[in-house]
């Protein structure tokens, strides 16, 4: 309540969810995404619905200078933001030989490097809200159960998300003395618009995870107490993600590049 949270990858799926219930809880909200006519289209409902006040800031991550943009058009606004949601981001389905070689750098510009310039720039904004409103600032990362494995045929996807694992804990302890909230949420296969951006069908007859259900799973790990360093959702992904990092890693990658196959 009180406080101003940017949602990246607003326009659909998970960043919709974040941006429902962050306005739903009394935040403000900073939407960005490449599609105006949706951010637009949420920014209303989230008034209708909340009376929350969006701003809504069209942008291609991918783009260089993407994020340095950002950045000024939020002081030049005077916006302060006390919670960042780093949804944005996307895979490519197929071999990394086969890859266009647009997609793959776009992957990496999206899913690693503006996420850690975006976070870079705004960290010492969100240490000093969470200073100031205990309990009501956070940094949130999407990463993926991808992030627990090398996965053939999402190569670059599952290591970016490995990277933004890895990163987002280290910052959970760079950050726990200032009482900000970081957590890496992974969520399995989920019902929004990654198979068709990645340019691929969901997995045989395996049963896609709700929005809402990782909404659940992400909330409660941030009104914990104590916010783990990340969040798996779904007990079975849980397990899978334990036991990825625990067999050896030639039988890890081995199981995933066949299961890849179908």
């Amino acid at each position: 309540m009180g406080t101003t949270a940017l949602v990246t990858g607003a326009s659909s799926g998970l960043g919709v969810g974040f941006a429902h219930e962050l306005a739903r809880r009394g935040a403000d909200l900073v939407l960005t995404a490449r599609r105006l006519d949706r951010l637009e289209a949420l920014a209303v409902d989230l008034a209708e619905k909340y009376g929350t006040v969006s701003t809504v800031i069209p942008l291609d991550l991918a783009e260089p200078g993407a994020v340095p943009e950002l950045v000024r058009d939020l002081t030049e606004r005077d916006i302060r933001v006390a919670t960042l949601v780093n949804n944005a981001g996307f895979g490519h389905f197929g071999a990394l030989v086969d890859a266009p070689a647009g997609r793959v750098h776009d992957q990496v510009a999206v899913n690693v490097a503006a996420l850690t310039d975006l976070t870079h720039a705004l960290l010492p904004g969100l240490q000093a809200a969470a200073l100031a409103h205990p309990h009501g600032a956070a940094l949130v990362n999407l990463a993926s159960t991808a992030a627990f494995q090398p996965v053939p045929r999402l190569a670059v996807y599952a290591a970016a998300k490995a990277y933004v694992l890895s990163l987002t804990e280290a910052l959970w302890y760079e950050t726990r003395a200032t009482g900000l909230k970081v957590t890496a949420v992974c969520p399995g296969p989920t019902e929004t618009e990654f198979y068709a951006v990645a340019r691929r069908s969901p997995d045989g007859p395996r049963r896609l995870m709700s929005v809402d259900e990782v909404m659940h799973t992400a909330f409660a790990a941030l009104d914990a107490a104590t916010t783990p360093p990340h969040t798996v959702v779904g007990g079975q992904n849980r397990v899978v993600a334990w036991l990825a990092g625990t067999a050896p890693r030639r039988a890890v990658v081995t199981v995933t590049g066949r299961l890849s196959r179908r």
